[in-house]
């Protein structure tokens, strides 16, 4: 196999579609707690999509029929990184999400599943074994 030099550098964002801009919105921002950074519109039509920041990716919630794109949720979840899994639950939860079950232990991490409002597969994540060849 022959390798050549990447021309990719990085992800600059996951788009997460939507039905609804201002529940999403709403959930994003106050209930998940996540930065917003922007809000895209043309001209003076409704806006298109928003943008929050988790740290290190940029979450592009976008409502998906504005951009020609037949609404369909994300059925495989982002990963979202809390220190402390048990606790981040309990808080996301006294603030109105449902976890579809128990956290998983993995061996490796832990993770604990639930949605946006729009369907949108997402998890609490916390790694808690090292990675290969760290010590």
């Amino acid at each position: 196999m022959t390798t050549t030099a990447s021309i990719i550098t990085r992800v600059d964002f996951v788009s997460v579609p939507t039905r609804d801009l201002e529940v999403a919105r709403e959930f994003y921002g106050t209930v998940l707690g996540l930065p917003p950074s922007s809000v895209y519109q043309r001209g003076s039509e409704p806006p298109l999509g928003a943008e929050f920041e988790t740290g290190n990716l940029t979450l592009s919630v976008v409502v998906a029929e504005s951009v020609g794109i037949e609404f369909q949720p994300n059925k495989v979840p982002i990963a979202l990184h809390v220190d402390d899994i048990e606790a981040a639950r309990a808080e996301l939860e006294s603030r109105g999400v449902t976890f579809s079950a128990d956290t998983l232990d993995t061996g490796v991490c832990y993770m604990a599943f639930f949605q946006d409002p729009d369907g949108n597969a997402l998890m609490l994540h916390h790694r808690y074994a090292p990675r290969d060849g760290e010590a």
